[in-house]
């Protein structure tokens, strides 16, 4: 590990970054150039003073899981996201790391969303990011580790994860996530995590057996969804999906109908989530 090299790269990014680039409020007056250091870690799920030793060269060897939140958090190309794990002691990393990291561009659309419950998912439906309205209606879904990263995972082995959605609409999300599983799996072929994910549901879950079987593929999710939260209670949401240009990573982005209960209720669940967010 190269701590100066490091502090230096980290402290060069920062100072490269604007407040308006990450959808933070512009400062008038500043003194210094670029983001603070509290800045860049908050948005990297860190602690300032931690952050603040990285960049003096003083601080522990970060995590694989760490060094990429803190490319994330930078706004990294994939070029610089490699170049930062080799300055932390890293191998550059896996692919199935690599396909973690999201791009600068989508990660700036997200920043832009702050008022609206949006997430950016990876192929096996895991969520890499979300905007704070999104964690208030789904709760965190980027705590989850190992395979309950997948929501295809968690959907047919945690009970807990169907809370969120009306009992009849669960046959209809099954089919559907098995069938887009099983289209990750075609295209990234038997030795691919997707296929790997099968196996292991497979072994789990009798009703994911029992899809995965019939084979079914091209099924999509309604443009609307309906929820039940534990806050606002019954709400329909129309759901848009942005896909990035590779198809590695896709932006699930949320909205009422403006003047509609469920706009009221959306509303009400952001303000929520912030309250919650400030007391944390």
């Amino acid at each position: 590990m190269d701590t100066d090299e490091l502090g230096r790269f980290l402290r060069t990014r920062r100072e490269a970054l604007q407040p308006e680039d990450v959808g933070l409020p512009s400062r008038f007056r500043r003194r210094t150039a670029g983001l603070r250091r509290e800045d860049v870690a908050e948005l990297s799920g860190m602690s300032a003073d931690y952050y603040a030793r990285l960049e003096r060269g003083s601080g522990p060897q970060p995590s694989e899981q760490m060094t990429a939140a803190l490319a994330r958090g930078l706004r990294l190309s994939l070029d610089e996201r490699d170049h930062l794990f080799l300055l932390a002691g890293h191998s550059t990393p896996r692919r199935a790391l690599r396909a973690q990291h999201v791009s600068p561009g989508l990660m700036r659309v997200l920043d832009r969303l702050e008022d609206t419950p949006a997430q950016i998912m990876g192929a096996l439906g895991e969520t890499l990011v979300q905007t704070g309205p999104a964690t208030a209606l789904f709760g965190d879904e980027t705590k989850h580790i190992g395979p309950a990263r997948s929501a295809v995972y968690r959907w047919f082995t945690d009970p807990g994860a169907r809370r969120l959605y009306p009992v009849g609409d669960h046959a209809h999300h099954g089919r559907v996530q098995v069938a887009q599983l099983r289209t990750v799996a075609a295209q990234h072929g038997p030795q691919s995590p997707a296929a790997e994910l099968a196996r292991t549901l497979t072994g789990l879950s009798g009703e994911f057996t029992e899809l995965w079987n019939g084979r079914q593929v091209g099924l999509r999710f309604t443009e609307q969804k309906r929820f039940i939260h534990p806050e606002v209670g019954h709400i329909a949401l129309h759901c848009q999906v942005l896909l990035d240009p590779d198809r590695t990573h896709s932006l699930l982005i949320l909205t009422a109908t403006p003047g509609s209960e469920s706009h009221d209720k959306l509303s009400l669940l952001t303000v929520l989530g912030a309250q919650a967010l400030t007391a944390g």
